[in-house]
């Protein structure tokens, strides 16, 4: 795995020191060209490709009346992605991030927690595999995202097991649940903590994922082993990622957080990893929107990092 470069992160802010402003005045632009420094192993970071990924899977607990939409949905937004045609294809072609939709065997739903494991560890192990190779060997930066029927309440489930609490503290209206639906899920969630006790993120992912969540896993861990800087997407994104503290409590050092979810538990498990968000405005979509919105703002960190000029330079005294 590789590790943050402190001494290209140093540069980088001596850099930002030297740069015609008062020091600190560009305030967490500094700091995320600081933390790519650091990633990239270079005082001077660039953003080339900039990949986003958005990995689709459905999910047994559907059955359970946790989600206003059928499963079928699933399949139709990853054509909609494709055909350029959701929210995120707009955001992604404004901030210049190259997408791709990676449906993960959507035609198989994975078992339903209530009754048994989600997956078995055999086909854990495959998502993460597929997540990782979705990879392109020549990213700059890494956008994560996701979309299937019924994954907030995977999402809500998998943060509990992961970093405890009850049902009510993780579970949220996510596609807009009414009443029924919001019980439904409390339900679920509550017997599926009751029935499984897993220990490492092999297990979590197994006793409760998608192959969706197993995917983003897998893709994290690569990017780590490339030293590829990541941004994760809201509540569902980031609580698939947060399951691989389990093994490692540094695992997500590599990885921004896009934006604050407006779906409750996002809050929380921010707070839990301690991982500031660039950007809140009250989204809750899903499909890496609020990571590729966030894009804009990590360009203009290292623009303004990389063209500004030095006092120097400029001749200012």
């Amino acid at each position: 795995m590789r590790s943050f470069d402190h001494e290209a992160a140093a540069a980088a802010r001596e850099r930002q020191n030297s740069l015609t402003k008062p020091p600190g005045s560009l305030g967490r632009l500094e700091e995320l060209a600081q933390f790519m420094a650091g990633w990239q192993r270079t005082p001077r970071p660039h953003l080339g490709r900039v990949q986003g990924l958005i990995f689709a899977g459905n999910h047994g607990i559907v059955a359970q009346g946790v989600n206003p939409f059928p499963a079928e949905v699933t399949g139709q937004m990853v054509e909609n992605f494709r055909s350029g045609g959701a929210a995120i294809n707009q955001i992604c072609h404004v901030t210049g991030v190259d997408l791709s939709a990676v449906p993960m065997d959507i035609d198989h739903p994975t078992g339903d927690f209530t009754q048994g494991p989600a997956m078995t560890l055999e086909e854990v192990d495959r998502a993460m595999a597929e997540g990782a190779a979705a990879i392109a060997d020549d990213a700059d930066l890494l956008v994560l995202g996701e979309m299937g029927i019924g994954n907030s309440t995977v999402a809500s489930i998998l943060a509990a097991s992961t970093l405890g609490g009850r049902a009510e503290d993780w579970v949220g209206p996510g596609t807009g649940a009414t009443d029924d639906i919001l019980a439904s899920k409390l339900r679920v969630v509550t017997e599926g903590l009751t029935l499984h006790s897993p220990a490492t993120t092999r297990e979590t992912l197994a006793a409760f994922g998608g192959r969706e969540q197993a995917a983003i896993c897998g893709a994290i861990l690569r990017a780590r082993e490339l030293g590829l800087p990541v941004i994760l997407d809201g509540f569902i994104c980031t609580a698939a990622a947060a399951v691989l503290t389990r093994d490692d409590p540094d695992a997500l050092a590599h990885c921004l957080i896009g934006h604050e979810s407006a779906e409750p538990g996002h809050r929380r498990l921010i707070a839990a990893l301690n991982i500031r968000p660039i950007l809140s405005l009250d989204m809750r979509l899903g499909e890496g929107s609020g990571a590729a919105l966030a894009v804009a703002v990590l360009r203009a960190a290292l623009a303004c990092h990389d063209g500004m000029a030095t006092f120097a330079e400029a001749g200012i005294a």
